[in-house]
């Protein structure tokens, strides 16, 4: 059954053209040789552009087989699906098969295909769900097509058939070195001959392309959309074989499934693509529950033969790198599935066909709901009188009153008497780590705790036998319609007298609740442990695939009995909001992300899901201290609780924070109006430059966008130049953007400021000829929807003269610049050395809470003083000044300012290393946390990449960063996160914008 190999052909560049020439008349332009184990393959090209596959059979071929794939191809070709096979071309004579010699008279068998232009899945990134899936539908077609497909030449015994797995790692396990790799193999081998063996005669047969793997399936962009990737085709038929039909996907998933790193993949890192590709297989040619339950094994058996066959191979020509390509993840992957249940990879498979995960667990189920009543209760209390349920959830707010996250006796004390957890709810464990792979986020709770007294008496509902205990752990198996399930009791201390092996009876007491603070049991249901790999079983588990852990441990409630309306009201699910926004929110409020995002807690410099995934906030500068700071909560809370009222009334607060904001302020700056915006903060900005002055009109710069009220709409470019804008009203006057790389000036110094400057006074020049005036110059003092715009030296200098000249004011928008975002400075006019007449902030002044500030010079005040009375009812109410004064407390305290200026730096730096390596990156430019990255598809032409930049972010969001794409063209990365974003995750994230940069170069 070994087969010797046969040594491939050798034939020189020379002798292919000629072959080339001769048998089908091809002039060609190039040739190149491709990989194989045993064949000659080269691919030709013609000076015409067309490309080929010249295949060159090693000597132990016979013409029967070769005949065979000619055939197979032709009938796969005639079929309508959604794969591609390379078409066979016939030679001068009409023959699909022609004969060549060698330079030493040995005769070959040689054959041309058409070339299939792709990717091979092992070199492809990234894999997708939908790409997976795609790979599992064409897989599928292939093997409905093979269906009616027959061949008297595919009856043959080959080696790499799965039905001989066991003879051939018998006969080549010796070649391998390592003893631990030894026994994995024969670990698998036995459950193969245990499991798979017996059950043979019972799978479906017939003829299979026998070889999908990943150097054979092809990758392509689809066109449809950018990065968008589906399958390309199905390559070499060399080991087409009748066998079980089963066998082809286990040959497939063994190859999807290798890790694409040097890290043994934990159980989830195998289920996600293992649903994702059986789901698209299914829904073509539908499995049976005999294929779905053997498959696992298949996968291993499949991982088996190739270790030992190239154990065997590198003993023969241990220079043939080829022949080993798959080894060391064959390696990873099947000490991955060691530490991973056969039965959970089944339920999986199970799930992704649409069935039940656990076969037994709706009987179990139906058993406990219909025995309910005659249960002893757990604890010595009326449990569905008494429970008290409550949210624990990541959005819990509950849990948002906690001043300090780590201290569970805070925790206690704001937990009601007798206060019962929910099922499969998604927790908020440990501190946001975007690091850790999804494999490690276990979120989903699938117990019930019972926060109850320590030392209360804990006792089983049923009788049972102890199956398992532990340190504060109890697991007891019952038995219910011919099955056994199992509660798990954690959290306690189990009685001394009971032992493995124990039978118990209802309402005896097995342990005590343990003294832990919170004191509690978890109660956790299982109708199935998945010995040997899960021990301990897992109480939280990943949120994807949640659906197969649900059905392996149901809900504890069967037990408990609380009652269904002591629960919480379940939240929307991102369907049913997404529904309702469409119902009741005006369309044109935009969603970031090409999948939506549902957040439901933010912490630091993360963002965190409903699933208690986190996020890394890379864009969220409103947040300016931090989501959720502890300090800002707690100065909001505790003003909140005495007093909010409006500036009527004397308040130390408004004065304090009114003192404290202009001294971070240059001289005249110092008079301050408090509003609720940044947009009624630039609004009222125009309204003081207007009563100043007595002039209306008004000098913008292109692209900007000062806010969302009538009035700035009508002075921002970005938006009345936009889709449904109506261009600029005749009072305000649009200024040429000093953009330093793609404005008609290049470079940052100081003539490049006074180049552009020199458009401000034409544009003065033909207001004054128009026989009006300038009321006020506003600008971002660096531009943000513009696209991170650093402004060229000199530029506000030149600028702010020419205003003043013609008797304007000079408005620095610092609503999303300022409080020591840029690092070097507090306020980023301070780098264009400059003092404006009249500052606006926002955003970041209150770190999310409503509120915004306008700061003046005292004639400006007084000439606003004009008989009209200003009120805004809360601008600068007690509460929002507390807010205030904790923000500015938080940046003087925790140096954020000198944080943002290292951690700014470190990122530009980082930034400027990947636009040297990927083209693609056109300008990297900033200040301290507020950066921008232009993407350019051409460095002469600068052609905007905006489908890239969307690409990038959404595949960002991916890895768990949050970014969004700014400037006119929407080609820019913007970087604008909370000022606690820390060298590690510059780290982090430079890292993975890398990987993706790389995956673009792929396309």
């Amino acid at each position: 059954m070994s087969q010797p190999i046969t040594l491939q052909p050798s034939f020189s560049d020379e002798h292919l053209v000629q072959i080339a020439n001769e048998l089908f008349a091809l002039n060609l332009a190039s040739i190149k040789r491709l990989p194989s184990e045993r064949d000659l393959n080269v691919r030709l090209t013609t000076v015409d552009g067309q490309s080929y596959v010249l295949k060159i059979a090693n000597r132990g071929e016979v013409r029967e087989i070769l005949t065979m794939q000619h055939a197979a191809l032709c009938h796969l070709n005639q079929t309508m699906n959604e794969t591609v096979y390379p078409q066979s071309i016939a030679n001068r004579a009409g023959e699909w098969v022609s004969q060549v010699e060698d330079a030493e008279g040995y005769v070959y068998l040689v054959r041309l295909l058409t070339y299939l232009p792709g990717k091979p899945w092992a070199q492809f990134k990234p894999i997708t769900p939908a790409l997976l899936n795609n790979n599992g539908r064409c897989l599928a077609h292939t093997t409905s097509a093979l269906q009616t497909f027959t061949h008297p030449a595919a009856k043959r015994e080959l080696r790499w058939d799965l039905k001989h797995a066991a003879p051939i790692i018998h006969e080549h396990m010796a070649h391998i070195a390592d003893p631990q790799q030894g026994d994995i193999v024969a670990g698998f081998l036995a459950r193969f001959e245990q499991e798979v063996i017996p059950r043979l005669p019972e799978l479906r047969q017939s003829i299979i392309h026998g070889d999908a793997n990943d150097y054979n399936v092809l990758v392509r962009l689809s066109g449809t959309e950018f990065g968008k990737a589906e399958m390309a085709g199905l390559i070499d038929f060399g080991d087409m074989v009748y066998s079980h039909t089963i066998f082809e996907l286990a040959i497939a998933l063994a190859y999807v499934l290798l890790p694409t790193d040097d890290e043994i993949p934990a159980p989830f890192d195998i289920q996600r693509p293992l649903y994702e590709m059986v789901k698209g297989y299914h829904a073509v040619f539908p499995l049976t529950e005999l294929e779905m339950a053997l498959l696992p094994t298949l996968i291993a058996a499949r991982l088996c033969v190739s270790v030992v066959l190239s154990a065997y191979q590198k003993q023969l020509r241990p220079d043939d790198a080829y022949l080993t390509i798959s080894e060391q993840p064959a390696w990873l992957l099947l000490t991955g599935l060691t530490a991973v249940a056969p039965q959970l990879l089944h339920y999986t498979i199970r799930h992704a066909c649409g069935l039940p995960p656990n076969p037994a667990s709706d009987e179990i189920v139906a058993w406990l709901r219909a025995n309910q009543a005659q249960m002893a209760s757990i604890l010595p209390l009326d449990l569905p009188t008494t429970a008290q349920v409550v949210d624990l959830s990541v959005g819990s707010l509950l849990l948002g009153q906690l001043r300090d996250r780590r201290d569970p006796h805070e925790f206690a004390r704001l937990l009601p008497p007798t206060a019962v957890s929910r099922y499969n709810e998604a927790r908020l464990v440990g501190e946001p780590d975007v690091r850790r792979p999804a494999s490690e986020r276990n979120t989903i709770h699938l117990g019930m705790d019972v926060f109850v007294p320590q030392a209360t008496a804990v006792a089983s509902p049923l009788d049972g036998t102890i199956h398992h205990i532990a340190y504060e752990t109890v697991i007891i198996a019952y038995e219910a319609a011919g099955a056994t399930f199992y509660i798990r009791f954690n959290d306690i201390k189990p009685e001394q007298t009971l032992e493995i092996g124990q039978m118990v009876v209802k309402g005896q007491q097995i342990g005590a609740v343990a003294p832990y603070v919170p004191s509690h049991v978890h109660i956790q249901l299982i109708t199935n442990l998945l010995l040997p790999y899960h021990d301990p079983f897992p109480g939280m588990v990943p949120a994807e695939l949640r659906d197969v852990w649900l059905s392996i441990c149901p809900d504890p409630n069967l037990i408990l009995a609380i009652p269904a309306e002591k629960f919480p009201q379940p939240k929307r699910s991102k369907a049913e909001i997404l529904a309702a926004r469409h119902r009741h929110l005006g369309r044109n409020l935009s969603i970031s992300y090409t999948e939506p995002l549902k957040i439901v807690r933010g912490w630091q410099q993360y963002l965190i899901d409903e699933t208690g995934r986190p996020f890394l906030d890379g864009v969220n500068n409103v947040a300016h201290v931090g989501h959720a700071h502890p300090r800002v909560v707690e100065a909001e809370r505790l003003q909140t609780a005495v007093l909010n009222t409006n500036t009527r009334y004397l308040h130390d607060n408004i004065i304090e924070y009114a003192e404290r904001l202009t001294a971070t302020l240059p001289d005249p700056l110092s008079v301050c109006f408090f509003v609720n915006s940044g947009s009624e903060a630039n609004d009222l900005a125009l309204r003081l430059a207007r009563a100043y002055t007595g002039q209306h009109d008004l000098l913008v710069l292109d692209a900007a966008y000062h806010g969302n009220l009538t009035t700035l709409i009508d002075i921002s470019p970005y938006k009345f130049d936009g889709k449904g804008g109506k261009g600029a009203p005749d009072h305000v006057h649009k200024l040429l953007m000093p953009d330093p790389y793609r404005g008609r000036y290049k470079g940052c110094g100081a003539e490049t400021g006074v180049a552009y400057a020199h458009h401000v006074q034409q544009a003065i020049d033909a207001v004054q000829a128009d026989g009006r005036g300038v009321a006020a110059f506003i600008a971002e003092s660096v531009l943000g929807c513009g696209g991170q715009i650093v402004l060229p030296d000199n530029y506000f200098a030149t600028v702010y003269g020419m205003v003043r000249q013609a008797g304007g004011v000079c408005i620095a928008d610092e609503v999303q610049v300022g409080f020591g975002r840029i690092g070097s400075h507090f306020w980023a006019f301070e780098t264009q050395g400059v003092v404006p007449d009249i500052v606006t902030m926002g955003k970041p002044i209150g770190n999310g809470h409503p509120l915004a500030a306008v700061v003046t010079t005292p004639e400006i005040a007084e000439a606003f003083h004009n008989g009209m009375e200003y009120f805004n009812t809360f601008g600068g109410n007690p509460v929002s000044c507390a807010v205030g004064l904790a923000v500015l407390d938080v940046i003087a305290d925790e140096n954020l300012q000198g944080h943002a200026h290292t951690v700014g730096d470190y990122l530009l730096t980082g930034l400027v290393k990947l636009q040297a390596k990927y083209p693609l990156i056109g300008d990297v430019r900033g200040m301290g946390l507020f950066i921008g990255v232009e993407l350019v598809r051409n460095h002469e032409t600068l052609e905007p990449a905006a489908v890239e930049a969307s690409y990038v972010v959404n595949r960002l969001k991916d890895h768990g960063i949050l970014l969004s794409t700014d400037g006119p063209l929407h080609n820019v990365l913007k970087f604008k996160p909370p000022l606690l974003f820390s060298k590690d995750n510059a780290i982090f994230l430079l890292t993975i914008l890398d990987k993706i940069l790389y995956e673009i170069t792929g396309f």
